[in-house]
């Protein structure tokens, strides 16, 4: 003992704060004295608190229910001629111990406060028994009950602890009679050590059992009441006990506080646990919050105490000699500081909290209210002081929130940061995070002498995914200004410290596109490329190793590995660089993807072998794509015309989650459709998983620079694709089939392949190679299988000089002409072998063509030269202008006589035979004008007879036109000179049977030319067509004689 009070005495004085205030309660009615109730201190035994209110009982045996402002709310006499020791309460149940006149033994109340009789007002009584151990009676020291109400434990003055156990199911047990109690239990005796403290220690979530603290003059003891192994023999906690009144539970019940002069002690179920140093006499303990009570016993205060409250006390005060004093001291235990400290001249009754607040009830019947200051205040006076240690542990202890507790970091950080100990406060400024912006202490370390704090501030912002891109930035620009290596390769190869809900890796700790680009702009390309490969930024991988790195095969590689549809749209940006460094391996890559149904190799399979490459390329026809065409190894130049790149920089390896945007570029037109593609064979094994193949076109623009390797890329593409060759091969090439093809879009990427390929072709240089693209290209055109544009042919072939594929696209378009014209126009060139063309082609052309004699002929009489060569050419062309009559003489005299060249001897033979046969044609139709003539002299003269009245017709027929028998009246005589029986004819019959057929036609032939003489625009139509021979027709239909102009002027 003299060690610990020793030890007591050293322990360095704590630390005193003015934390509470202390205001006087007044009557509410009379605000010039306390409380009603208090009036009568002395009186007064025992104050408790409860949920209906203060519970105030005295020694006359009374209880009054107070409520908030002090007024007595019900009162009632609960032991009859005695007085109440002890209270307590849980759930609205009130117990009460005390004496009464009619017994020697204490007796044991139990009340319900939230009934009350309507007769008397006082709460009902559920209980009333003796307390009683032993024959003996002694008096109640101590009482405890636990919040469950289930145990009830009563300490006596002789050392005896009993307890009830079940105390609840008795209470609410609407049998038994009001005695009807558990029977109690002994459960520790001590016949030389008072009960001087019980305390019951509340189930936790580590340990469900309920024990029982028993605190004698000497010991401290603990008594396990439920669970397994519970009903044995307390065991000893402490051998230090305590004094009456010394001994309570703290705020969380779970140690019970015990206060020796020298020191307070808290013990738990199985030793005893801290001790706090504070040394002086203690009459009294108390627990309020967090916070320890401790009432000194009356003593003479003195100017030269220990104590600085008693010192001040003596200096502002002038109290008579040897007048006592009490002390009233609320201290902190966890953070160890004293909260208040004052003087009571009076004594002090009672210390009870209620309501929040701390109450002393002094001895003269004040009562005095010690109200905490909010926690704000309380901060305020630490941070005066420098003690930010303290303001954390105090806000910790009062449950403050987390914004809070971080501006009490922040203000801790600005006072080091002044100090100038940055180390130390950026440890606080790193609790700060989540609360106060990142910018308020970026700002503050920006200096180059500090970045290593503002490097750590950075790591913990990334480590708890608060970091934004800005702060990536910065982070990493740190590492590399300090080209700390390491610490970036632990930055960057880090894992998300994170989880989601679900269990998933939750999103990285840092801003993943800043990253990579930063890395990039300092030159760490390996480390770029690392982020952007693991974490599937296939678009950023591929800048990297292109742009910065130059790494190409790596690239290359990669982009087999992502499959067709990220290597498409990739290589939509960076296909020219590929191939500007790796040209073949691209190509085998740009045909795979364009080919393929199913996905990438790693490893490039073996293609079929390419053609006999070139040693130059000239001019593409692309050229309409505007193409840029400065080329660079490290630089990639995509058209204006090709859409951007469509792979998400988030996205995964799958090819299918990719997107793709169609070509925008577009065919020329074609004059007819391309053909529809070959048929295809199926092959024999059919991939799974199919995968769309782009548009070839899309690739076009980085072949520029590469004719040979774009031919070589084509040729496949139409080969493997849709089973196209420049062979004309009458059985189709076995394909892959897709069954989701676009076919119109299928069509345009055939007609654009053939139509560059056949460029390509024309567009290689002389010799021998120049011959065989020569070839091809002859070959392209003759393969009626091949969807090329025959228009856009005709122009290059044109452009190119390509005479072969200009005359075989004239002859398969019907221009014929166009052929002939063109050797001509190779004569007058100076070509000698022209002219023998010409006459080939006329042989060739002319049965179909007639018109094409008379450009012949015109062409071989241009010059002596041509007229000496085609002697016999010529003879031959004009027999055939006479056989099939395609000109008439004397436009063929025209021809010939336009010049000097041909001679009358050229063609004296067909000028004596055209006018000999003219001359023959001429007799022939004079005889037909006189037959005709005479026919006509014939007919008027018949008519003029018949017209006669007065001159006789005389019928000479004796046979009957219609039965050719015998003539025998009675007969009937036409003027027509036909004869019938009247039998042989109709009844009423007045036009003779066998002309009237001939006239019916006759007059509908008259009819239809009288119609058609109104349809003037039919009429001009024939003579546009026909000339004068429309005209003479006219004339014959009677359409344009005057009888019929008179006819329609009437």
């Amino acid at each position: 003992m003299a060690q610990s009070v020793a030890a007591a005495n050293s322990a360095p004085a704590w630390r005193q704060f003015p934390f509470f205030d202390v205001v006087p309660v007044k009557d509410i009615h009379d605000l010039g004295s306390a409380p009603e109730v208090f009036q009568k201190t002395p009186e007064i035994s025992t104050i408790t608190t409860s949920s209906a209110g203060l519970v105030v009982a005295d020694i006359h045996g009374s209880v009054y229910l107070v409520n908030r402002d002090f007024e007595i709310g019900k009162s009632w006499i609960a032991h009859t001629g005695g007085r109440v020791t002890h209270m307590a309460e849980r759930k609205g149940i009130l117990i009460t111990l005390g004496e009464e006149d009619t017994a020697r033994h204490p007796f044991l109340k139990v009340w319900d406060l939230h009934s009350f009789d309507k007769k008397s007002g006082a709460p009902l009584l559920l209980r009333s028994a003796k307390v009683q151990s032993g024959n003996r009676p002694h008096p109640v020291s101590a009482i405890a009950l636990s919040a469950s109400l289930a145990y009830l434990a009563i300490g006596l003055g002789d050392g005896t602890v009993i307890l009830y156990r079940h105390l609840d199911q008795s209470i609410y047990s609407a049998s038994g009679s009001l005695s009807t109690l558990p029977k109690p239990r002994v459960i520790h005796e001590s016949p030389t050590e008072p009960i001087t403290g019980l305390g019951f220690r509340e189930p936790t979530e580590e340990n469900h059992n309920v024990y029982l603290f028993i605190v004698t003059t000497s010991r401290v003891l603990c008594y396990q009441a439920s669970g397994k192994g519970s009903g044995g023999t307390p065991t000893v906690v402490d051998e230090i006990g305590a004094g009456l009144g010394c001994a309570t539970m703290d705020w969380k019940a779970h140690e019970i506080v015990v206060a020796r002069d020298e020191a307070i002690y808290l013990c738990g179920t199985e030793s005893r646990g801290p001790c706090y140093a504070y040394e002086g006499p203690k009459s009294s303990i108390y627990t309020h919050r967090n916070y320890i009570v401790i009432v000194s016993p009356p003593f003479t205060p003195s100017a030269s105490a220990a104590s600085a409250t008693v010192r001040n006390f003596v200096a502002k005060n002038s109290s008579p000699p040897g007048a006592d004093i009490t002390k009233l001291t609320v201290f902190d235990p966890e953070n160890q500081y004293v909260a208040h400290s004052g003087t009571f001249t009076d004594g002090v009754r009672e210390v009870f909290s209620a309501w929040g607040k701390l109450y002393v009830l002094s001895n003269d019947g004040k009562l005095l209210c010690l109200e905490e200051k909010p926690t704000s205040a309380k901060l305020d006076m630490l941070y005066r002081k420098g003690l930010y240690t303290l303001a954390l542990n105090i806000a910790e202890t009062q449950k403050l929130d987390e914004s809070h507790i971080a501006d009490i970091h922040k203000q801790y950080g600005d006072h080091l940061y002044t100090k100038g100990d940055y180390d130390n406060a950026m440890q606080q400024y790193i609790q700060t995070i989540r609360y106060v912006q990142p910018s308020y202490v970026i700002r503050k370390f920006l200096d180059a002498q500090r970045i290593h704090n503002l490097v750590t501030y950075l790591q913990e912002l990334h480590s708890l995914g608060l970091a934004n891109s800005d702060h990536t930035t910065l982070l990493l620009n740190t590492y590399t200004k300090l080209k700390d290596v390491a610490r970036l390769d632990s930055f960057i190869k880090r894992e998300s410290l994170r989880t989601a809900a679900n269990g998933d890796k939750d999103d990285l700790p840092f801003d993943l596109d800043t990253a990579i680009r930063v890395c990039r702009q300092a030159g760490y390309f390996e480390h770029a490329s690392y982020l952007a490969n693991k974490y599937e930024r296939h678009e950023d991988y591929l800048r990297i190793q292109i742009e910065d790195a130059g790494n190409y095969k790596d690239a290359l590689t990669y982009l087999r590995q992502l499959g067709a549809e990220a290597a498409e749209s990739n290589l939509a940006r960076y296909g020219r660089a590929m191939l500007d460094n790796l040209p073949e391996e691209t190509t085998d890559l740009l045909i795979d993807i364009c080919t393929s149904l199913s996905p990438l190799s790693i490893e490039p399979e073996e293609i079929e072998a390419a053609p006999v490459k070139q040693s130059s390329g000239g001019p593409s026809y692309l050229s309409y794509l505007a193409l840029n065409r400065a080329s660079g190894a490290t630089t990639s130049s995509p058209t204006e015309s090709l859409p951007p790149s469509t792979l998400q920089t988030n996205g995964t390896k799958a090819p299918d989650a990719l997107i793709r945007r169609d070509s925008v570029h577009e065919t020329s037109r074609t004059s007819t459709p391309p053909p529809a593609t070959p048929t295809t064979v199926a092959v024999s094994k059919l991939h799974p998983n199919n995968v769309k193949r782009p548009s070839p076109r899309l690739y076009f623009a980085h072949f520029v620079d590469h004719p040979e390797h774009f031919v070589r890329f084509l040729e496949n593409v139409a080969r493997r694709r849709w089973g196209q060759a420049v062979e004309n091969s009458a059985d189709p090439l076995p394909v892959e089939t897709d069954p989701n093809a676009d076919e119109q879009a299928e069509q345009r990427d055939q007609a654009s392949v053939w139509n560059t390929l056949f460029e390509l072709y024309l567009a290689q240089p002389g010799g021998s190679a120049g011959l065989q693209s020569n070839a091809k290209a002859l070959a392209v055109l003759q393969n009626t299988r091949l969807p090329y544009d025959p228009t856009h042919a005709l122009i290059l072939c044109s452009t190119r000089g390509f005479t072969p594929g200009l005359v075989l696209l004239w002859e398969r378009m019907g221009m014929h002409e166009d052929v002939v014209r063109f050797f001509m126009d190779r004569h007058q060139d100076g070509d000698a072998e022209a002219s023998v063309e010409v006459v080939r082609r006329l042989d060739e052309y002319g049965p179909g063509r007639p018109q094409l004699y008379p450009l012949v002929l015109r062409f071989l009489t241009s010059s002596p030269a041509l007229l000496t060569k085609h002697r016999e050419d010529v003879v031959r062309v004009l027999r055939v202008i006479d056989e099939e009559k395609i000109m008439p003489p004397v436009s063929v005299v025209q021809v010939l006589s336009r010049n000097s060249v041909a001679s009358v001897g050229l063609v004296k033979e067909w000028l004596m035979a055209r006018i000999k046969s003219a001359r023959e044609e001429v007799e022939t139709d004079q005889k037909l004008i006189v037959s005709y003539r005479t026919e006509t002299e014939a007919k008027m003269r018949q008519v003029e007879e018949l017209s006669d009245p007065d001159h006789p017709r005389v019928f000479h027929v004796t046979q009957c036109s219609a039965c050719q028998g015998g003539l025998d009246l009675p007969a009937v005589h036409f003027m027509c000179n036909h004869s019938y029986h009247q039998r042989c004819l109709p009844q009423n019959e007045t036009e003779c049977p066998n002309c009237a057929r001939e006239h019916g036609i006759i007059r509908e032939i008259r009819r239809n030319n009288e119609r058609l003489a109104d349809q003037h625009d039919l009429f001009l139509s024939e003579v546009r067509e026909g000339g004068f021979d429309a005209l003479a027709g006219g004339f014959s239909r009677g359409i344009l004689n005057l009888a019929r102009a008179e006819d329609v002027a009437a």
